[in-house]
């Protein structure tokens, strides 16, 4: 019996508590209701488009961008320029080699004939001999040394500013699962 009058005076708590939030709602729900009354919205207003005049493309006159003339223009520019480091690769006879990228090609082995040491690389399906001085690649790549295991390479590249510098890579010697 002790029990039950606590239970009924601590509901009877619970639920006076629970009406006195209810009061402070009105109050909160009236106060919000003024203040949307009060505070107007101070937008601006949308500044009118401006009215669109179109021009005449008149660059059909000038010589194209990506046309041969000018492609070779600027190649010719490039050559006269004392210190640059592509002038003489520009002015020699391009070998065979040149024509693949160096991703296609792969060193097999190597030779030695009469004290000269030679890399055999095998490109599309055939055998090539290469020495010390002869070109490969793309990137104007001279060979510098050669060993049993690996060729050197100096590339010319362009850079991200467009400068040509030269850049040292290898081809290693790729060993076939027996």
């Amino acid at each position: 019996m002790i029990r039950t009058p606590s239970k009924w005076m601590m509901s009877v708590l619970i639920l006076s508590g629970l009406t006195a939030c209810g009061g402070e709602q009105e109050e909160l729900r009236a106060w919000m209701e003024q203040q949307r009354h009060e505070v107007q919205p101070n937008v601006p207003p949308l500044a009118l488009p401006q009215k669109f005049n179109p021009q005449a493309y008149v660059g059909m006159d000038g010589i194209e961008p990506f046309s041969v003339q000018k492609l070779a223009g600027a190649l010719k520019q490039e050559a006269r320029q004392p210190n640059s480091a592509v002038a003489s690769e520009l002015n020699r006879r391009k070998e065979p080699l040149e024509a693949f990228p160096l991703d296609s090609m792969t060193m097999v082995g190597s030779v030695s004939k009469q004290g000269t040491q030679y890399a055999l690389l095998k490109v599309d399906g055939l055998l090539y001999q290469v020495k010390v001085g002869e070109y490969l690649g793309q990137n104007y790549g001279k060979i510098m040394k050669v060993t049993e295991t690996e060729i050197s390479l100096r590339e010319i590249v362009q850079d991200a500013a467009g400068e040509w510098i030269e850049r040292p890579t290898t081809l290693q010697l790729q060993e076939s699962g027996r």
